[in-house]
């Protein structure tokens, strides 16, 4: 182990010697090779506990290691590098691996959401093949963002959370709760249209504040899930609910605990709660959108009851639901 700390320590110092610049480099320092410009630097706060924001050398134009380590860390010096590198012994490519195989629950997830709840998709195909589609994306997005911690790879993880849960919006909530200026479900697919190219721009303005921002969403669905759990009788469908709530609370925590206590998970050596985050929220969604769907055929096709089915079978302690529809029996 010692020796290949040694031959690690000799290719990184072997590898941050100053090359004799050119005269078009040195007249020109951000044309070096290795560093990141400052356009291109994701916002802190959409980072895992574990990956790192650019340092500050980089934004003076001066060669950085943001590509080579992904750590935390806040200056390029071999001290920092070696304290990475040997002290916490998990590498950079180790931590990317754990959390892109994290994101391999959004490729499962929505092939399940589809193959389950196929008796929705004969009647209603749109909707859950768009959320489907959409799903697949958040898992490619985030994978990329997390394997090159790009301004690039923010935006399109984090916007592609946002059309997708716009998209969920405008096919699934009840018109019955639409506001008053709005009459049909055409011109709710204009205001969520709207909404949500508005807040495509206003991502850009301040970067820091999206991942919060999409996250508060989330109380909105719990208030709209505790509205139509007052009008429902049936136990299964307030039993997902439970679930799916215990999930997003889980969820929530690891993703807090990610942001907030990035320095106690570092101490111990642990900073894998940013992959929790992605396996719990995609459970939660497993829950969430047959819930969603059931009162979907509730409000908007009444020549059917929907009913909640668990697979494999209801005897099993870890099921995953999905709804059938039911022809009500027809009085002669």
């Amino acid at each position: 182990m010692a020796a290949n700390r040694g031959v690690a320590w000799r290719h990184w110092a072997a590898e941050d010697k100053p090359a004799s610049p050119s005269r078009d480099t040195a007249a020109h320092p951000e044309r070096g090779q290795g560093c990141l410009q400052p356009h291109s630097c994701p916002s802190s706060s959409s980072l895992a506990c574990g990956e790192t924001p650019l340092p500050s050398s980089c934004a003076k134009n001066k060669p950085c290691f943001h590509r080579r380590l992904g750590w935390r860390s806040g200056s390029s010096s071999h001290t920092e590098v070696l304290r990475h590198l040997v002290g916490w012994g998990l590498p950079r490519a180790e931590c990317s691996l754990v959390l892109q195989i994290s994101n391999v629950s959004f490729f499962v997830l929505s092939p399940a959401l589809l193959y389950l709840n196929r008796q929705y998709c004969q009647k209603k195909a749109v909707p859950l093949y768009f959320v489907s589609g959409l799903l697949l994306l958040v898992g490619v997005f985030s994978m990329y963002f997390h394997m090159t911690l790009s301004y690039v790879g923010q935006l399109l993880d984090e916007l592609s959370i946002l059309w997708t849960l716009a998209v969920a919006y405008s096919f699934w909530y009840p018109q019955a709760y639409f506001p008053k200026c709005i009459k049909t479900r055409r011109h709710f697919f204009w205001l969520t249209g709207i909404t949500t190219v508005i807040s495509t721009f206003m991502s850009f303005i301040k970067p820091t504040l999206n991942a919060y921002a999409l996250n508060c969403i989330a109380f909105h669905l719990l208030y709209m899930t505790w509205k139509e759990l007052k009008k429902c009788n049936d136990r299964r469908v307030h039993r997902m609910a439970a679930v799916m709530v215990m999930w997003w609370v889980l969820a929530i925590t690891s993703w807090i605990s990610d942001r907030w206590l990035c320095w106690l998970w570092q101490a111990i050596n642990f900073p894998y709660f940013h992959s929790f985050w992605h396996v719990l929220i995609a459970m939660s969604l497993l829950y969430c959108c047959p819930l969603v769907i059931y009162f979907d055929v509730s409000y908007e096709m009444p020549s059917f009851k929907p009913k909640l089915e668990y697979w494999p079978s209801d005897s099993w302690p870890v099921v995953v639901p999905y709804v059938t529809l039911e022809e009500p029996h027809k009085q002669c």
